[in-house]
């Protein structure tokens, strides 16, 4: 089934003509370390992430996606923040322009063993919170960094 973002984009062409609402997974292992994946379009480390599709609920899309992405089951995710306005304009590497805005999850209850998708993400790792790699995506840095200030309260973030 194609995605509802990519059918949109059969119609529009490359422009910000769209919206795409998307969710971000900030999952933790019990050393409080935090699983990134190497992506194959950006060529960067991200968070586990992706579009919400027609019909679909946040909460459904998260779980697709970690599972595609990573091979996890989540069992509980904790909504943090709702990401939206021009800090969330992006254009992906093949010229497709978006805005996007997205609600990021921490996961601290999972099962499975992390396996890259090979497709998506090339590699996945655990890393401290006090010694992440530098090329992060810089979306994802910016909730890493509000995760790390996080006190218990949904945030909106723009």
């Amino acid at each position: 089934m194609k995605s509802y973002a990519l059918e949109i984009r059969e119609k529009v062409g490359p422009e910000c003509a769209i919206f795409v609402p998307g969710v971000r997974a900030i999952i933790l292992n019990s050393g409080n370390e935090v699983l990134l994946q190497f992506t194959r379009d950006w060529k960067q480390w991200g968070l586990p992430a992706g579009g919400v599709e027609v019909g679909e609920t946040a909460l459904e899309a998260l779980e697709r996606e970690v599972y595609e992405e990573t091979s996890l089951k989540v069992i509980d995710a904790e909504p943090m923040g709702l990401y939206s306005g021009p800090t969330q304009y992006f254009k992906y590497p093949n010229g497709d322009e978006v805005q996007g805005f997205a609600i990021a999850f921490i996961v601290r209850k999972w099962s499975g063993t992390p396996e890259a998708d090979g497709d998506e993400g090339l590699k996945l790792k655990f890393w401290p919170l006090d010694n992440l790699p530098e090329n992060i995506v810089p979306r994802h840095a910016g909730t890493i960094r509000n995760f790390l200030q996080y006190d218990g309260k949904f945030q909106l973030y723009c």
